[in-house]
């Protein structure tokens, strides 16, 4: 595939996407965890709810790459550009969304842990704001299969193929976007009942999760 001028940035975005939504948070949670800091905690297990749906897009994105797709491996590509959107859109938002969770993070005693967490949560929100931008010229990969096979849109389909080959080298484009396709409709369902049922119900208040 031929290089773009833009293929360093997307690089760039993935890796500041592992720094961000992975790396940081999981030391950030184990550390509130050690600490038994109980708000904090409860935020960062409703931003790995939210967050899964990166993970989801890594399935879904992989089956996309440049062969011989067959219409469900190609579909689930073009889905993949959809729900990457999507995250980088929810993520910042479940991170501020909770007006309980923010008085008592807000309310917490001076800690090394809590400025973290302040930092995180705005390092996030403007990262996911600016990768969103960024994200949405290419939604333009998600409407058709003969777009998705353009290097514009392929050059996205490589680190998502890279995770493949390192955690699923065996498995066929099928499997993968099946299990993107499972886990996008387990979390589209549990995002249905939070709009309709939850948040009717307790608003913005974390205190069930």
């Amino acid at each position: 595939m031929e290089d773009l001028w833009f293929q360093p940035f997307i690089w760039t975005d993935y890796r500041l996407a592992v720094l961000f939504t992975v790396i940081i948070p999981l030391i950030l949670t184990i550390w509130a965890l050690m600490k038994q800091v109980d708000a904090i905690g409860r935020l960062l297990i409703i931003y790995w709810r939210v967050a899964s749906l990166l993970l989801i897009t890594v399935y879904l994105l992989a089956p996309g790459w440049v062969g011989e797709n067959t219409p469900f491996e190609a579909f689930c590509g073009q889905i993949g550009f959809i729900t990457g959107l999507a995250a980088r859109i929810l993520i910042p938002v479940s991170l501020w969304f909770w007006v309980d969770l923010n008085d008592e993070i807000k309310d917490l005693p001076w800690s090394f842990l809590k400025l973290m967490v302040t930092s995180w949560r705005w390092a996030v929100t403007v990262y996911g704001s600016i990768s969103a931008i960024v994200h949405v010229p290419f939604l333009s990969c998600a409407m058709s299969g003969s777009t998705l096979e353009t290097p514009f849109c392929q050059v996205w389909l490589q680190a998502p193929v890279g995770y493949w080959s390192m955690v699923h080298g065996d498995a066929t484009p099928g499997f993968m976007g099946f299990m993107g396709l499972l886990g996008l409709s387990i979390y589209v369902l549990y995002f249905a009942y939070f709009l309709l049922v939850r948040l009717g119900k307790q608003g913005r208040s974390a205190l069930e999760h």
